[in-house]
């Protein structure tokens, strides 16, 4: 790192529903990163690349998202964070701000990430949770308790083929340290909320979508836990359930 460089860490929230993903592209295509890098030019005069713990897709929102950059700044860290907030769009912030060590890395240096899945099981469309849960429009509510009978199976290390493919050469052994389905609130005339959790060492693109389309067909009666649970232990890359949407989906924490 160069004199007078300091590397620093943030943690992110936010809404994905207008960014094609975290990740930077070409051209105006707007990505997280991409506004993220553009709040660092305008506030430090500099060409800052930014880093992150996960590159959430199109659509995906993150409460808990940690970035990383190097930039020489020579005021006080309070001061640059609320200059790169200052610059950014509503629908993303910076959290916290803090010096990080020189090396360190917020994606490889990561022992977990964990995901929050929202569905809302209504028998009318409800317009104000359209950008941040899967609305299954139905008068019949989801058996929460065959969907924590089948969610409860992914914990531990197994090879999650059926759920996606990593990059190329990775092994598609993951370790799900959490997998839980709950009920989250319930009101009478507006249907059932289910927020599904999941936190593992690792995931590959997808997965967590793949998991939660599953799930929802389990809720509904449509797949047994056990038939759900079979074709995970398959390991094939045959997955016969369809992909919850994108965003439902929303990165929690990253933990070191």
């Amino acid at each position: 790192m160069k004199a007078g460089v300091t590397r620093y860490r943030a943690v992110v929230a936010y809404d994905g529903t207008d960014y094609f993903g975290f990740q930077r592209q070409t051209g105006d295509t707007p990505t997280i990163q991409g506004a993220i890098e553009a709040a660092l030019r305008q506030a430090t005069g500099q060409e800052v690349a930014v880093t992150g713990a996960g590159r959430t897709d199109t659509g995906v929102h993150a409460i808990g998202q940690v970035i990383a950059f190097d930039a020489a700044w020579h005021h006080t860290t309070a001061d640059l964070w609320r200059a790169i907030n200052a610059r950014l769009p509503a629908s993303i912030a910076l959290r916290s701000l803090e010096e990080a060590a020189a090396k360190f890395h917020p994606r490889f240096d990561a022992r977990s990430r964990a995901y929050v899945y929202t569905l809302l099981f209504a028998p009318v469309r409800q317009p104000l949770w359209q950008r941040t849960a899967w609305q299954i429009v139905t008068s019949r509510p989801p058996d929460a308790d065959v969907m924590q009978r089948a969610a409860a199976g992914l914990v531990g290390s197994h090879d999650f083929a059926a759920f996606g493919h990593p990059p190329q050469g990775e092994s598609t052994v993951r370790e799900v340290f959490r997998s839980e389905c709950r009920l989250l609130i319930q009101p009478e005339a507006d249907g059932v909320m289910l927020r599904y959790e999941i936190e593992a060492n690792a995931f590959f693109y997808r997965m967590v979508r793949r998991i939660v389309g599953g799930l929802a067909r389990v809720g509904r009666g449509e797949l047994a836990a056990e038939d759900f649970l079979t074709a995970f232990r398959a390991a094939d890359g045959a997955w016969p359930n369809q992909s919850a949407p994108a965003h439902g989906l929303c990165l929690m924490r990253v933990t070191y």
